[in-house]
């Protein structure tokens, strides 16, 4: 692999050579080296293996990994990288090049290692070991636990990440002596289940057992809001997508719904549900959903479950994609995939390319207009920030929301007065007048309750 300029770190190490420095590190002691990036944020190395031909995917990859430790509040000090078929068993990179590790992590005052890959407890345990330096490993599912734990506000999400990390991270922090609280603070030991992560294996179990009780009852409860939300007849909207691609920019934009935006990822992670009333005046909800990325970690994905099911259980499907990210093609992929293994594929969706403003190649316009209608769904162009777009794309859902209904006038006998129940259930932009000769009704209504009130339509 040559030697790239990445983003501006002060050297990139390449795991089949040596440390390449810049011309001015070259003249500089090396005592001083990490003074080339001075900043408050913690440092980390990070590690990566790649195999012959895929430096491209490496390289995308520890760029994501780069702003997952930004978003962490850390900053990458060097990498390095190696090129091999498989993680190696027992250091995931060779025994043989721990050493460069180890030295980027003195001439940086870097504390962290992370490697962009999944690390099992017994690697974790052997990389410490043989690192002489006070360093904490991680691997990029801790990592992404770490930012969850920063981001969850409510309480649910807060249960949940206790939960994932006690089941995942828990097993990773051991290591001749040094756990992640022997750092004071910081990434990999805050959260809502950082004490826990010290205590006995029983304990623990004690815990994750409670926890669980705790997420069923509460998804119990997210159940009968559901079924309410079923039965008020209301067409229910999730916005889904990869994460940093815009979606609480966009239900700012729509609904003034006030929610955390930020170019990070994982700016946001609870889920936020607003009402939103359409051009016609039909009434829908709108919930933003926590960000996908690649290699979610498993217990993650099981222990927002309650939350995911937003997706699920939705009626539109709008996944924002990022349009300024040249990855946008992998990423919407990703977020395909993920959809598919939840059991949220199949219905009425909406790809909305976001961040159009930022465009200078109408090439890529066109590769994602034929990604859009490779997949017979429809599709906008929008800047969620700007507001340009927006409008199309509002048309373009109340249009969705609108097909297999239909608005109708009847007029039901005074014998007929129950039916008002069940048109009140199940219509929309429901008008009535009692009158002499019956009670007169104006309805939107689906097929099931159009086929109800037929006989009763004006002809």
């Amino acid at each position: 692999m040559e030697e790239k300029d990445f983003e501006g770190l002060p050297f990139y190490i390449e795991i089949t050579e040596t440390v390449v420095p810049s011309e001015e590190e070259e003249k500089a002691p090396r005592e001083k080296m990490h003074e080339v990036a001075p900043s408050e944020n913690r440092k980390a190395v990070t590690v990566s293996i790649f195999e012959k031909g895929h430096e491209g995917e490496c390289l995308q990859s520890l760029e994501e990994l780069r702003r997952l430790l930004d978003t962490a509040g850390s900053e990458v000090a060097a990498i390095v990288t190696q090129m091999r078929p498989a993680p190696d068993s027992r250091y995931g990179v060779g025994s043989g090049k721990l050493q460069e590790i180890e030295d980027a992590c003195r001439n940086t005052g870097a504390e962290l290692v992370v490697f962009d890959f999944e690390l099992s407890p017994s690697q974790i345990k052997s990389i410490e070991d043989a690192l002489d330096c006070e360093v904490s490993v991680l691997d990029r599912s801790m990592l992404i636990l770490d930012i969850f734990a920063s981001r969850a506000q409510s309480a649910e999400g807060r249960l949940q990440v206790e939960l994932a990390q006690l089941k995942y991270t828990a097993p990773r922090l051991m290591g001749k002596g040094r756990d992640m609280s022997r750092l004071g603070g910081g990434i990999g030991t805050r959260g809502p289940g950082e004490s826990k992560l010290e205590i006995d294996r029983r304990r623990m179990k004690t815990r994750v057992a409670q926890l669980e009780e705790e997420i069923r009852k509460i998804e119990k409860n997210r159940s009968v809001i559901r079924a309410s939300r079923d039965r008020s007849g209301i067409t229910k909207c999730a916005i889904v997508g990869y994460t940093n691609a815009g979606k609480s920019t966009l239900l700012n934009r729509l609904t003034d719904a006030g929610i955390f935006a930020e170019d990070k990822l994982f700016a946001t992670l609870d889920p936020t549900t607003r009402q939103y009333i359409l051009p016609g005046g039909e009434k829908i909800l709108l919930t933003d959903t926590v960000g996908f990325i690649k290699n979610l970690p498993h217990h993650l994905i099981k222990a927002f479950k309650s939350t995911l099911d937003e997706a699920v259980f939705a009626d539109i499907l709008i996944i924002v994609v990022d349009a300024s990210d040249g990855e946008f093609a992998s990423e919407l992929e990703v977020t395909e995939d993920l959809l598919r293994d939840l059991g949220a594929v199949g219905k009425p969706t909406i790809y909305l390319f976001n961040k159009c403003d930022r465009i200078v190649d109408n090439e890529l316009l066109l590769q994602m207009k034929r990604i859009a209608s490779t997949s017979g769904a429809k599709y906008a162009f929008i800047s969620a920030a700007t507001g340009d777009g927006i409008d199309e794309f509002v048309s373009i859902l109340e249009e969705l929301c609108s097909e297999g209904k239909k608005t109708v006038k009847v007029t039901l006998p005074q014998s007929e007065g129950g039916l008002l129940g069940l048109i009140y259930k199940d219509g929309e932009n429901v008008e009535v007048e009692y009158t002499a000769d019956g009670i007169e009704v104006t309805v939107t209504c689906d097929e099931k309750l159009y086929g109800k009130l037929r006989r009763f339509i004006e002809e």
